[in-house]
């Protein structure tokens, strides 16, 4: 069985990390890493419901590694340069 690849910010502390939320998070933050976009948006391109992105990125947005611009509604969601990163080689 080959390992699964997950996003290195999808891994989050202060929650239990399953692979179903690893999988929903590492998409959220493909899509994020593309550009700034609302909930509604990032659900259409990621293939989730709103319900599950909104879900993912609280708790993202709870450890810092996403965070919202602007001041109304919609807010535009971005990743942020917090989190684990990738060890230069």
């Amino acid at each position: 069985m080959a390992k699964a690849r997950f996003h290195q910010k999808a891994f989050l502390m202060k929650i239990r990390n399953v692979r179903a939320g690893l999988r929903a998070r590492s998409r959220i933050l493909v899509v994020l890493e593309e550009g700034r976009r609302t909930i509604p948006q990032a659900a259409k391109v990621s293939g989730l419901s709103y319900d599950r992105v909104s879900y993912h990125i609280r708790l993202l947005r709870r450890e810092k590694l996403v965070q919202r611009s602007g001041t109304r509604r919609p807010f535009l969601w971005e990743v942020t340069p917090y989190g684990q990163q990738k060890l230069a080689d």
